[in-house]
């Protein structure tokens, strides 16, 4: 058996990877949808002829964005960490 610590600084490090990569296509998405409202002259998400790859791209980025939070709490907490 893995002593404990050789698995929880592995699980850490993992959680670190992900966070970092989740932020790296955050920043992609962000681009993405800054290029997409460019070309089409609007960046007005409410309005009516706003892109709607944008409006899927702001989606994905929510999501991204709630998931990222939800993982830094947990590396914040390892505690809280589901077994």
């Amino acid at each position: 058996m893995q002593p404990t610590f050789r698995s929880d600084a592995a699980a850490s490090l993992h959680l670190h990877a992900l966070i970092s990569d989740l932020r790296w296509r955050i920043q992609m998405l962000e681009a993405d949808i800054r290029d997409e409202e460019r070309k089409a002259g609007n960046a007005d998400p409410g309005s009516e002829t706003y892109p709607m790859l944008a409006l899927s791209l702001r989606a994905r980025l929510d999501n991204l964005r709630a998931s990222t939070a939800m993982l830094e709490r947990r590396s914040e907490h390892p505690s809280a960490r589901a077994a």
